[in-house]
């Protein structure tokens, strides 16, 4: 079986060899690499652009965006037919393809996650490392937990104001850098879409900043809804006997802090979310301004055929509704999490309207294709282009969150950052 026979519903007049070869993964892909450049720029806005009220919300951002780093790339590699050959791009790099720039940029970006990341969490790795070598009776874990936290000293110990001090200029830099790299990071995604001249929807220079602004709401978007969820549970757990212990604060600070951030975090969601809709409203607008030749399928496209997937789902339950909710007075977690979720559902159909709206139609004009999901797994290739392979790209960095949060903890540290 050709790959996309499969999963793909021919129309009319469609050449032979077409087919929807890129499928939910694709999908997937600039969706993922958008929530970690969202997440960073929301990290960002503390410590270049000094919004000291996001502090903690900006800590738990980057510690988050160095979860969703690899899922990046995960779609890729779930989507190719040899994924073994996808380390090629990460070891040879080409500076003349556009493809090849993601091993580049990406190999840059997580150097400089990892570099931020340090110097914000050393004094904690300092202070856990000295503990744990005065404890005589640590055990396996211990012994492991020692060994690891002195490995990510990098033998640095010194932890006085003048070093500490250097840490932070190191973390501003960092975060300046940053910024122009995670942007580029999802970017390109938006160029290689955008470069494609036999694609008559994809061919528009708007579709790298498009991507962008859309990213940077995806990604505030989605560290809402997890700040949110593990401010929760925290909550939860402050209710027991055993919350000293635990070293959690009390439920109304927790309450408290969490309003607060959710709310100030809301408002720079608004705006990139403003962005990026009159971004996507320009372009369209353009197309039909200048209606090339192209424009009479894209309309039908558009228009027609996938009317509700663009309207209303995308710019009416993703885009209008969440606006709404978010500027209507009073503005509580559960309405911020309503809206936030609204957000990213918005983002993801906007990326399924490119990708997916963007093969619908044939190379002939004179006809269409449908794409239908694979909700049942047949074989591996159902399973890697279907439902089930793009959940697991979703779980994937909440249990990488998860790991990486005992070492690199978002609450229980109380850094100078």
């Amino acid at each position: 079986m050709v790959h996309g026979e499969a999963w793909t519903l021919k129309e009319f007049f469609v050449y032979p060899n077409e087919y929807i070869y890129w499928s939910i993964q694709i999908v997937m892909y600039p969706f993922m690499t958008g929530l970690v450049a969202g997440a960073f720029v929301l990290s960002s806005l503390y410590h270049v652009f000094g919004v000291k009220q996001l502090k903690e919300i900006a800590r738990f951002s980057l510690v988050f965006s160095l979860a969703l780093l690899p899922v990046a790339m995960m779609p890729l590699l779930l989507h190719l037919q040899q994924p073994f050959r996808g380390i090629h791009v990460m070891m040879t790099p080409h500076f003349t393809s556009a493809i090849a720039a993601f091993g580049i940029v990406f190999s840059t970006y997580g150097m400089i996650v990892a570099s931020e990341l340090w110097f914000v969490y050393r004094p904690h790795f300092v202070a856990t490392a000295l503990e744990l070598k005065q404890d005589p009776n640590r055990g396996l874990i211990g012994n492991f937990r020692y060994l690891l936290f002195s490995a990510l000293t990098l033998g640095s110990y010194d932890v006085s104001k003048h070093a500490l001090e250097k840490d932070e200029k190191a973390v501003g830099f960092l975060a300046g850098l940053g910024i122009p790299v995670a942007c580029f990071l999802h970017g390109y995604a938006g160029f290689i879409f955008g470069s494609v001249k036999a694609n008559a929807l994809w061919m528009t220079p708007l579709m790298p900043v498009i991507f962008i602004c859309s990213a940077v709401v995806s990604g505030i978007a989605l560290c809402i809804i997890t700040y949110i969820i593990t401010m929760e549970i925290r909550k939860v757990l402050s209710k027991m006997k055993n919350r000293d212990k635990m070293g959690l604060p009390s439920y109304e600070e927790l309450q408290s802090a969490e309003i607060e951030e959710v709310k100030l975090t809301s408002r720079y969601l608004v705006m990139f979310l403003i962005a990026a809709i009159t971004l996507e409203l320009l372009d369209l607008i353009f197309r039909g301004y200048t209606a090339v030749k192209s424009w009479d399928i894209l309309r039908e496209v558009i228009y027609q055929r996938d009317f509700y997937k663009i309207f209303v789902m995308q710019y009416g339950m993703g885009n209008l509704l969440p606006f709404i909710i978010f500027k209507m007075p009073g503005l509580t977690v559960r309405r911020a999490a309503l809206g936030s979720c609204l957000m990213l559902f918005g983002v993801f159909m906007m990326r399924w309207n490119v990708v997916i709206g963007g093969q619908a139609f044939s190379a002939s004009y004179a006809g269409f294709m449908d794409y239908v999901l694979p909700l049942i797994p047949h074989n591996a290739e159902t399973f890697k282009e279907g439902l089930f392979g793009a959940l697991s790209v979703i779980v994937t960095p909440y249990v990488l969150f998860y790991f990486i949060n005992k070492v690199m903890p978002v609450f229980k540290y109380k850094g100078s950052h």
